[in-house]
This record gives structure tokens, C-alpha cells and sequence, in this order.
């Protein structure tokens, strides 16, 4: 099939790593889509800033207004992120290291894509995030980890699998030394999930995601 360009609303809530290097790779004609608007859980995220700097529109919405005697309404929250994003009619979402837990208001709207740190359904779930996976690795004593591209739900870290890459553990390995490869991995397999789904190869057929050939 063709590739026809896809609108991109990308979430986060950090350095916008993530955003910076899938924005790369659409410039290098590797990803046929284009970044419709950057949204922002942390006013001070310096992803924000990296966003504003090509030109992106960009949008803060954080938890605090969600909040109710400590207890935050993720699906209040979902709807308003719908909500914002929805003039600029994203196809896909994508989320770059954004730290709330999304709800159906917004998965039963879009299509919400997530990359994890590990091969799941090993070491996923509350509170496997960043570095606190790569110890749970380690302390396993698992000789093998990698990189998981999903369909977001509204589960940590669950949903349909639609890539993964596999990181060997070395002897040595401190999760400073298994992060840095595994990130490695995430960068070369987040931006070819996202292209598939810019190319329409994906189809969901329920928990699984089947590639399609490329016709083009």
C-alpha cells in the first residue's frame, strides 16, 4: 500500500527525547507523517521546548486540576487530552515517555501507541518505568530484555504488541549500561512502528496485530 502522510499528536512528559527522534526520522522521509501538536503533562517539560523549537503547537495539561483529595480522575483527565487534541485531527497518538494512565474518553477516539523498556508481558505493569525496569531485569537475573511497541488500553502497559526488539543481558550490565542499549533498541523500533501505521500495514485483529505486505 502507499504511504499517505499521518497526523501525529505526540504526549509526554520529559525531556521529549522520543519526540526529537521521531521528528528526525520524518525528516529523513522515514516515517510519512508529520507532528500535529505536542501536549505536555509538566509545564516545565524540556520536551516542550524542544517542540516549540520546530515549530510545533504545542499545549500543557497537567494532573493537578484532575486531582480530588489525592485521588487523580484519569478519565476526566483522558477526556479533556480528546479534547484538545481534537482540532488537529490526529490519526495516531503517540506517546514519548508521558507518565498518566489514558482512559477510554481518548483510546475508544484514537489509536494510542506506547513503546516499553522490556519485552512484555515480562516487567510491565505500576510502576515498571524506566530505570526501576531495567533493575527488575537484573534482579531476575534475566539473560535477555528488549523493547516492546503496543496499542495502548487502558492498562499499564498492555495492549496489543505490534513490534518487539530483543536486548541481550550482559554479565556486567548495570541498568545505567542496559538502559542505554535498550534505548538504543526503542529508537530504531518506535519510529518503524509508527511508519507502519502511517503506511497502513497494521491491522488489529483483537489482541493481535498482524503486518501487512507493503504493496506500494
Amino acid at each position: 500500500m502507499k504511504a499517505t502522510p499521518c497526523r501525529l499528536a505526540v504526549l509526554l512528559s520529559g525531556s521529549g527525547t522520543t519526540m526529537v527522534n521521531l521528528a528526525e526520522r520524518i525528516d529523513a522521509k522515514e516515517i510519512p507523517a508529520r507532528i500535529a501538536v505536542v501536549v505536555s503533562s509538566r509545564k516545565n517539560a524540556l520536551g516542550l521546548q524542544r517542540a516549540a523549537e520546530r515549530g510545533f503547537p504545542t499545549h500543557v495539561l497537567t494532573r493537578r486540576k484532575f486531582q480530588e483529595d489525592g485521588v487523580f480522575d484519569d478519565h476526566a483527565y483522558s477526556q479533556a487530552v480528546a479534547e484538545l487534541i481534537e482540532p488537529y485531527a490526529p490519526d495516531l497518538v503517540v506517546l514519548a515517555g508521558f507518565m498518566t494512565r489514558l482512559s477510554p474518553p481518548l483510546l475508544d477516539r484514537y489509536d494510542v501507541m506506547n513503546v516499553h523498556p522490556a519485552l512484555l508481558p515480562a516487567f510491565g505493569g505500576h510502576g515498571y518505568y524506566g530505570h526501576r525496569v531495567h533493575e527488575a531485569v537484573l534482579e531476575a537475573g534475566c539473560k535477555v530484555t528488549g523493547a516492546t511497541v503496543h496499542f495502548a488500553d487502558p492498562e499499564y502497559d498492555h495492549g496489543p504488541i505490534v513490534l518487539q526488539k530483543a536486548v541481550s543481558v550482559a554479565e556486567d550490565d548495570t541498568p545505567d549500561t542496559l538502559a542505554a542499549r535498550v534505548q538504543a533498541a526503542e529508537r530504531s523500533l518506535y519510529p518503524q512502528a509508527v511508519s507502519l501505521y502511517a503506511q497502513r500495514r497494521l491491522e488489529r485483529r483483537g489482541n493481535r496485530v498482524r503486518i501487512l505486505g507493503d504493496d506500494s
